[in-house]
């Protein structure tokens, strides 16, 4: 053992937990760790090994949180300094850089994505001059101060804005509100462009960091199937579904539904802003709701249905809620598409795999008495990249069939 690791805090994997971890699955929980004399002050760097002293990780702890220990290197040598995270911000960057080398793109889309940018807890957006950060770990929120600096000496925004994903605080012993960590409040509402549209976003309030930038190739995708198409939106937020169907794919008409009057005033706006109202209505309602009301009357069917509620699952307990959820939607959605239509279904809920999903959506087509054809299986764009070794970071679940 090294000088410089022998004066951090050491912590013991119990027997036979510790090859996810060789593997390099970045978190240790806590029932994991084999009991030790003395517990390591929070979000204090440690150094993880396995329970016959061979050298795991190196990470960040957190006595708060079931998920212990957050892991950042497994270079033994390679301390968690300041050059440590700003090589990890450089890579990050790096990437985006090359995957929008010029174009809108730049204008609003992630920066870093957590886990699959090694950097797990921290989540930063930029739309436009703007940055919005996400701290999901005890640790990298005492780091603060040191990160901002450095996003600010690498990207020069005009301010940075803190949004705190729900329920945060109590996972992780967390005291953080929503604010201005740094410079100018963004304008409210904030414009962007993404596939030649326009948005007004307002990113103080709006769910997520503001926008869904992870659906914006879904977004594009779906518009090139449903040419003279009668689209239903569901849980449409600000719009972008039913937006790229009508300018891009030249849908005939969109009804786009949401329960959020805040995000129906905006996607009414955003309609208004790239001239295509006449081709979309809007309806204030639940989507569950408005699924039942339309089946019930039995009259107006869809060519194409999309289906984006938020997250239904933030936690394992939450599952067998959520797949209810998930069958209750798609059941409903089944019932007012047209015979060879197209839905278009998505859930962002992490704890609910692929293979769960699928299997609810094989369900609600047996009792809908449909034949359901899956055509293709989505994710996230490509700024939101997701490690190999972590699939519980692998979320978004964007599933493209034809129902017959």
């Amino acid at each position: 053992m090294s000088s410089a690791l022998s004066t951090l805090p050491q912590l013991v994997i119990k027997p036979r937990r510790a090859l996810p971890l060789f593997h390099r699955h970045p978190w240790v929980c806590s029932s994991a760790l084999a009991p030790s004399e003395s517990e390591p002050e929070p979000g204090a760097e440690v150094a993880v090994h396995a329970h016959d002293g061979q050298f795991i990780a190196r990470g960040l702890f957190n006595p708060h949180s079931q998920m212990r220990v957050r892991l950042y290197t497994w270079d033994e040598g390679t301390a968690l300094d300041r050059d440590f995270w700003s090589r990890r911000i450089d890579e990050a960057l790096e990437l985006r850089q090359r995957l929008f080398p010029a174009g809108e793109s730049q204008i609003a889309c992630r920066l870093i994505n957590s886990e699959g940018d090694q950097l797990s807890g921290l989540t930063v957006d930029r739309y436009g001059d703007w940055l919005i950060v996400q701290l999901t770990s005890l640790a990298l929120a005492q780091r603060q101060e040191m990160l901002l600096e450095l996003l600010r000496e690498k990207l020069q925004p005009r301010g940075i804005w803190l949004r705190t994903e729900k329920g945060i605080r109590s996972a992780e012993g967390l005291e953080q509100a929503d604010g201005l960590l740094w410079g100018e409040p963004p304008p409210r509402p904030l414009f962007i462009e993404e596939n030649g549209l326009r948005y007004g976003l307002d990113l103080v309030e709006g769910q997520k960091t503001g926008y869904y930038l992870d659906q914006r190739d879904n977004r594009r995708f779906i518009s090139q199937y449903v040419a003279g198409h009668k689209v239903l939106d569901l849980f449409c937020y600000h719009g972008g579904f039913g937006l790229n169907c009508v300018k891009h794919g030249a849908a005939r008409e969109v009804l786009a539904v949401d329960v959020s009057e805040s995000a129906l005033t905006l996607a009414k706006a955003n309609a208004d802003l790239n001239g295509l109202s006449e081709r979309m209505r809007f309806r204030k309602q639940d989507g569950f709701k408005a699924l039942e009301e339309l089946a019930a009357e039995g009259g107006e069917l869809f060519d194409t249905v999309i289906l984006d509620p938020p997250k239904m699952a933030r936690n394992k307990a939450g599952v067998d809620a959520a797949l209810r959820g998930y069958y209750s939607l798609n059941r409903l959605a089944m019932d007012v598409l047209k015979p060879g239509g197209w839905l278009l279904t998505c859930s962002c809920s992490g704890h609910v795999t692929r293979e769960m999903f699928l299997e609810v959506l094989a369900k609600a087509a047996v009792h809908a008495g449909r034949h359901l054809q899956i055509l293709e299986i989505r994710g996230p764009a490509a700024d939101h990249p997701r490690s190999a070794t972590c699939s519980e970071a692998d979320y978004l679940k964007c599933v493209f069939c034809r129902v017959v």
